[in-house]
This record gives C-alpha cells, structure tokens and sequence, in this order.
C-alpha cells in the first residue's frame, strides 16, 4: 500500500481524487468546505473506480446509513484496530464492503433506504451539486462572499443559487437551510 496523498477538505480531496486517481480513499464525514459525504457521492459519480472506505469517530445509526447511501464502500470506527483497517482497505480495493460490526445492521439499512432513495430522486426534483456546495458552506455560516471567493464565482452567483434552493426546498431563510442540511447530512455537526 502506498499513501498517496492527503487532504484537510472534501473539496481538495475531491480535486486529489481527480489528480492521482487513487484505488482507495480513506474519508472523513465531518471536513470543512465540502463534508465526507458530499465528497464521497462527487468522488462515486466522477470517478467510480475508486473506492471510499469512510474512517470515523460517528457511530451513529444515521451517519451509517448517509455514508451507505452516498456510495461508500465501507466504514470503520477510527478506534479500529490496525489489523482491522487493513482488512477493510484490502476487502473494499478488491470491490467489496466492509463495514465494522458494530454498524452493519445500520449499512443493511442504509442499502436498503439508499434502494428507495434513488427511487424517489428520479420521481422528484433535487438539488443540484452546486447547490449542495453551497448549501453546506450556507449551513456552515460562510458568508457569500466568502463562498464565492472558495467556489470561484460571483457573489451574485451564490445569492441566485441560494434563492433556487430556498425556493426548491419550499424554505423561507437561512436557519431553515442549516437544519435542512443537517437533518439531510449535507453538513455534519461536530461530535
């Protein structure tokens, strides 16, 4: 095994992914600028030959199941033991799962509402990726100029993708977005 490289974000993982085109990303759920999971399904959709195996401190059913259903191919506890973590890095890089134990019946669960998820996206109209970007660094109290100087776009850009998801979401303000993002694990708060 060879470590290719590291990230502090899921927006330069994502962009490391893209570079080194690694066989196995070991992935954080809770990163600034652009969380694990969101990097997870970007990283799933654009370069679905590289596996996500997610390592965290999040034992929480909830978490499980987001991190099933944003394509991720395993999840370990960071208190796994060395032993276990390579099993899991082997067992995914060779197009398994792994899951630790102590959270499989939440990935069973997770399969099955990741099965229904995708049903329902189809039938209903979803936020794009950008505004999901958006969304989360909104929910992380990032102001719009800081968004846009991070996304590289206008100021005005931000505010119009702002007023589409409010607008797609049938929400009023910026408190609705923050618990839309949480409670639909687009930002993820600290443990």
């Amino acid at each position: 095994m060879e470590v290719v490289s590291e990230a502090a974000n899921g927006r330069v993982a994502l962009d490391l992914v893209m570079t080194f085109e690694p066989d196995v990303v070991l992935m954080d759920i809770g990163m600034p600028e652009l969380n694990g999971l969101e990097a997870t399904r970007l990283i799933k959709k654009q370069a679905p030959a590289t596996k996500v195996l997610v390592v965290s401190g999040h034992d929480n059913d909830d978490y499980v199941r987001q991190i099933v259903e944003s394509g991720a191919n395993g999840y370990v506890l960071k208190s796994t033991p060395p032993d276990e973590l390579r099993k899991a890095i082997v067992a995914v890089s060779k197009g398994g799962e792994f899951f630790s134990p102590s959270v499989s019946g939440a990935a069973a669960d997770g399969r099955k509402a990741a099965k229904r998820s995708r049903e329902t996206e189809r039938r209903t109209k979803t936020l794009t990726t950008r505004e999901r970007e958006i969304l989360q660094l909104v929910a992380e109290g990032k102001k719009h100029s800081r968004i846009a100087e991070i996304l590289h776009i206008s100021v005005r850009t931000v505010d119009t993708h702002r007023n589409n998801i409010l607008k797609k979401l049938g929400l009023h303000d910026a408190a609705g977005l923050v618990s839309y993002a949480i409670k639909n694990g687009i930002t993820i708060l600290p443990k």
